[in-house]
């Protein structure tokens, strides 16, 4: 989390600066000459200035010794120098009354601890002197839609005008992301690379795009998550202003952690934490420059779904199963048409056509087009259809391109006659031409998402987005924290506090003779279950400390063998006694875990107990607070759910208490404070109605 956050006040300033210094311009250096050109392309609304050591001028601006000596004081500078001089050119623009800067000079926390300390001193520097900076190591911004530009990222011309913001951490990543939007004709009302984020975080501009009127879709490249708080704060008023966030985040896995780290100066957090975050927050998240791109731009045009389901009308058979196949993958809704749609289909299309979704509406669409107004009507008329998608070809031939000439205008003329935006995909995802864009815009019908593949990930996310829309953010309290949480250092203990907190446990007592076991094994009548209790003994079992199953008249020698286990095991561990349980047989064994993410803070994780949750990675996380719901969503989401609803003559587990149950072992470990690193209960036995927790361990931070 950032240190400070910065202003959305002090972010408009900096993403509207009309007048602007470059600072280290020369006719000799290729970033200031690529800055320059940049505010050509990009089309920058207000003067621009020159600041360099000899007050000359560079690339046709006017020069200066110091952005003091500018008759009208600017409103940002860029600064262009090497790293060492970045300070002092801060403080001279500071004393202009200049309060925003974007910093591109590298040489900072990227490259070591040098650096790190450079950066320190720069973010000191701007705090005391009032000035909000972008960077260090950055490649700028453009905000496309207000004329404000100070950058050196990419253009291909002519730039595309849109609703699309794109926040980048990569200046490369967000050159590569800007091209290909170009290449599919998707126009962009914003676009940045962060750097090193010293100062402004991805977090804050995502931020501050939630109120950007121009901005209808924002995007992000990210490679760790920063200023969390705020980054959820700007979820949960997107998702009231149904302004969708899709992120493309990286460190999936080990290696690629490795890169960001050394790319960032910043540890990337765990994967699956975040992706719980995204889920709770209604972020969608893809994988790959291409996924997020064509679900901008599908979500841009069509906003959130008023009604759930999809449905694909296609000149292919071949590609309506393609289409039902990938959407199932993806998760895109396609309910089969109301009896009444498929009846008006039926009096519509030839006699060997389907009424099925995805519809094939065969071949003989291509012969007479009046198909399309007829049949597109009655499925955007459909009550459980919100989006309908047309599938044809897309041009790569002359002769192709004539086939778009005829059918682009009837489908389009079709939707708007019913009052809908019109949407195509193609089977492949390739460029957008300049004939097809004009062909395109001429028909009206701008609305085309590439690729199958692409497409119906995009629509899947559109379907799950919507959803989540019509559910609204999830604000939960937390409950407060314990004024003095108490010492948990032993599993008895635990278990005890757990209790107190709501959460069922098994009855145990600590015998610290053969004789007091003895006596608790009789009192509790049947098999018991004995375990070591000691607050130096993480993992019992390796130790030979845990025996299982034993009988009334084995309890008291049982007990000495553990203690001589133990004993010879870790000679120097703490001992307290042995625990002694009833034996619980049959049922399932969960485990439930709470753990800190540096990031994120305290998450819960559920999955099958024992050592199935490392051996069939089947878990599912979730940020705290969870409420029941959510609860119950973690439990179904699992690859063992079918166990939990009873299988092979097993009880069905009750869900409801559960998931109660499971909601009060997050609240626990909220109640225990900053302190906490990990709670772990492992198993958490269920049989039917009946739960307990047989085991637990806390964990504290130094």
């Amino acid at each position: 989390m950032s240190a400070e956050q910065v202003s959305l006040e002090a972010l408009r300033h900096l993403f509207t600066a009309r007048n602007v210094a470059l600072v280290g311009a020369s006719d000799r250096s290729t970033w200031s000459a690529m800055i320059v050109r940049r505010f050509a392309d990009f089309g920058h609304q207000g003067q621009l200035y020159a600041v360099n050591r000899d007050g000359k001028q560079a690339h046709g601006l006017p020069g200066y010794r110091s952005c003091c000596e500018i008759p009208t004081p600017p409103d940002l500078v860029i600064i262009v120098v090497p790293a060492h001089s970045v300070a002092s050119a801060l403080e001279d623009a500071a004393d202009a009354g200049v309060t925003s800067a974007v910093v591109l000079s590298s040489g900072f926390a990227e490259a070591g601890a040098e650096g790190e300390r450079l950066q320190a001193g720069l973010v000191a520097t701007a705090r005391r002197r009032g000035v909000t900076f972008f960077g260090p190591n950055s490649m700028g911004f453009a905000n496309i839609a207000g004329g404000a530009v100070a950058t050196a990222i990419g253009t291909r011309l002519p730039v595309l005008h849109g609703g699309i913001g794109i926040v980048s951490q990569s200046g490369a990543v967000s050159n590569e992301i800007s091209k290909f939007a170009h290449q599919q004709g998707m126009g962009l009302s914003f676009l940045c690379a962060t750097g090193n984020e010293a100062m402004v975080t991805p977090a804050d501009v995502i931020d501050y795009l939630v109120d950007d009127p121009a901005t209808r879709v924002i995007t992000a490249y990210i490679e760790a998550a920063s200023s969390t708080d705020r980054l959820a704060a700007a979820a949960r008023r997107a998702l009231a202003a149904k302004k969708p966030i899709i992120v493309l985040k990286v460190g999936t896995s080990a290696m690629s952690a490795e890169v960001a780290k050394a790319h960032t100066g910043a540890m990337v957090g765990d994967d699956r934490v975040f992706d719980a975050a995204c889920e709770q927050l209604g972020i969608i998240r893809v994988r790959s420059i291409e996924e997020m791109m064509v679900t901008a731009a599908l979500i841009e045009a069509v906003g959130p779904l008023e009604r759930p389901g999809i449905a694909l009308a296609s000149v292919s058979g071949g590609g309506c199963g393609m289409f039902a196949d990938l959407g199932e993958q993806h998760g895109v809704p396609t309910p089969q048409f109301a009896p009444e749609t498929r009846a008006k289909l039926a009096e519509i299309l030839p006699s060997y056509a389907s009424t099925l979704n995805p519809l094939d509406m065969t071949g003989a669409v291509l012969q007479d087009t009046s198909l399309w107004t007829r049949a597109l009507p009655v499925l955007l008329d459909d009550p459980g259809i919100g989006l309908v998608v047309t599938l044809m070809a897309m041009p790569g031939s002359e002769a192709e391109m004539a086939t778009c000439r005829v059918h682009w205008p009837v489908i389009a003329k079709a939707y708007r006659d019913a009052g809908k935006r019109p949407m195509l995909i193609g089977q492949v995802i390739q460029p957008m031409g300049p004939e097809a864009l004009a062909v395109a815009e001429e028909s009206g019908l701008r609305d085309i998402v590439f690729g199958m593949d692409f497409g119906t990930r995009a629509l899947g996310h559109l379907a799950r987005w919507s959803r989540r829309v019509a559910l609204g953010a999830d604000v939960l309290a937390a409950p407060a924290a314990l004024a003095e949480p108490p010492d948990l250092s032993g599993e008895r203990a635990t278990l005890d506090f757990l209790a107190s907190q709501g959460v069922p446990v098994v009855a145990g007592t600590v015998a610290r003779s053969a004789e007091e076991a003895q006596a608790t094994a009789a009192a509790l009548g049947g098999a018991v279950a004995m375990k070591i209790a000691s607050p130096d003994i993480a993992h019992k079992t390796e130790v030979g400390g845990v025996r299982l199953g034993i009988t009334s008249k084995d309890v008291g020698r049982v007990h000495d063998e553990i203690r001589a286990a133990v004993a010879s095991a870790l000679p120097d561990a703490r001992i307290d006694g042995v625990i002694v349980s009833p034996m619980r047989t049959g049922g399932l064994e969960l485990f439930v875990g709470v753990t800190r993410d540096a990031d994120w803070g305290l998450a819960i994780a559920v999955g099958l107990g024992g050592v199935w949750i490392e051996i069939l990675q089947d878990s599912a996380v979730r940020l705290l607070p969870i409420n029941k719901g959510q609860a119950r969503e973690m439990l179904i989401s699992l690859r063992a759910a079918k166990l939990l609803k009873g299988y092979r003559g097993t009880a069905p587990v009750d869900l409801d208490r559960l998931a109660e149950v499971i909601v009060a072992i997050g609240n626990a470990a909220l109640a225990l404070g900053p302190k906490l690193a990990a709670l772990e209960i492992n198993p958490l036995w269920v049989s039917g109605g009946e739960i307990e927790a047989l085991d637990a361990l806390a964990e504290w931070r130094d």
